[in-house]
């Protein structure tokens, strides 16, 4: 402002600015399409959310540094386990805030949900189709909370990474969420590419959901672990009978089906049971023991695929993470050693602790027949 003495180009500033700020663009509201297709908007990130699955927090903290602070209430169903709630409190105390909304299989307390004022309800695409889940999401809604639907579970494969998008969108935490999705699409990649030689040899496996060497078998159809073996090389034997998710079919079956693989999933609440005992804060010789006596159960011990060391456990609750990128290796390797003999899913477990987790939770993830 030439020829304007600097007492009057201050004022003319001081004049200018409103109209400066009213003229400036307003930070656009943020809008996804959730995974049952419809629209959430937000007016700017979400900083105070309800997880419809507590478990989910570790979902949040490949996101975020201090996920905790993020979260508001959830429900106690599919809640962390002990050690890892355990290690997380370490981390951060103020998770012990953090309300309950609800703590049966699907319910939810609106009137709590409500009273918290978040700015966002997470629900899975398991509360999908549940009648009072609907009517509660509607309540919600009608309050003005916004609802978006994820899933890392139903179809892992197919919706973990567009699930942690939509998160990363509604958080503020873009970038992070594309760097995850680089470094899972990139080792996802390595393995299909591989697969792709139709003249490739897919051994036929059997899935032992929740194994005990009692009431067998719990297996899986489609979905979950279905996606992970058919990604890794192998054929799920399981959706030859199974209309649905899960299911369950008789030891007689198992014998007669000769598996090329027996693949068993296991965590700390089948201990009691005589079961697979793998995951957080359980010793390597825990785990190994437990497969042991397992393989050693009348019936699976006749198996082919025993006998010929084919066989392995895994933890069950890699079906709610997309950190299941590490199993989908170690399936690949076990079902094609020579084929996928670089492949380090140990290292690759330590790297996302390294470059995405702000806690790490030491345990035993998978064992085989000699451990």
């Amino acid at each position: 402002m030439p020829g304007l003495r600097p007492i009057a180009r201050l004022a003319l500033a001081v004049l200018l600015l409103p109209l400066l700020l009213a003229a400036a663009p307003l930070r656009a509201e943020i809008t996804v399409t959730d995974l049952l297709d419809r629209e959430v908007t937000l007016p700017r990130p979400a900083q105070r959310i309800v997880l419809g699955e507590g478990r989910h927090m570790t979902v949040l903290a490949l996101l975020h540094d201090d996920p905790v602070a993020l979260v508001a209430g959830w429900r106690l169903d599919k809640a962390l386990d002990a050690p890892t709630l355990a290690a997380y409190r370490a981390r951060f105390p103020q998770i012990d805030a953090i309300r309950p909304v609800g703590s049966g299989n699907r319910d939810i307390s609106v009137e709590s949900v409500i009273a918290l004022q978040p700015d966002l309800l997470v629900l899975s695409l398991m509360d999908r189709g549940d009648p009072g889940m609907d009517r509660a999401r509607q309540q919600v809604e009608a309050a003005g909370i916004p609802v978006v639907y994820v899933d890392f579970f139903s179809h892992p494969q197919e919706n973990s990474i567009p699930s942690l998008t939509i998160l990363g969108r509604l958080t503020g935490a873009e970038k992070r969420a594309a760097d995850f999705a680089e470094f899972y699409n990139s080792r996802l990649e390595r393995i299909t590419e591989r697969l792709a030689d139709p003249a490739i040899t897919r051994p036929r496996v059997f899935i032992h959901a929740h194994a005990t060497p009692q009431n067998c078998c719990a297996t899986v159809g489609a979905g979950v672990f279905h996606d992970f073996v058919t990604t890794a090389g192998g054929t799920n034997i399981g959706a030859e009978v199974v209309r649905g998710v899960l299911g369950t079919v008789s030891l007689e079956f198992l014998i007669g089906a000769d598996p090329d693989i027996y693949l068993a999933t296991g965590g700390a609440h089948l201990g009691d049971r005589s079961g697979l005992v793998l995951g957080s804060e359980i010793p390597a010789d825990t785990a190994a023991a437990s497969f042991r006596g397992l393989l050693g159960a009348p019936g699976f011990s006749s198996l082919r695929a025993v006998e010929e060391g084919r066989a392995a456990g895994i933890w069950h609750l890699f079906n709610d993470t997309p950190v299941h990128i590490a199993l989908i290796e170690y399936l690949a390797r076990s079902f094609h050693p020579d084929l996928f003999a670089d492949l380090d899913p140990a290292e690759t477990l330590a790297e996302i602790d390294r470059r995405f987790l702000p806690v790490s939770v030491p345990g035993t993830w998978w064992v085989g027949p000699d451990e």
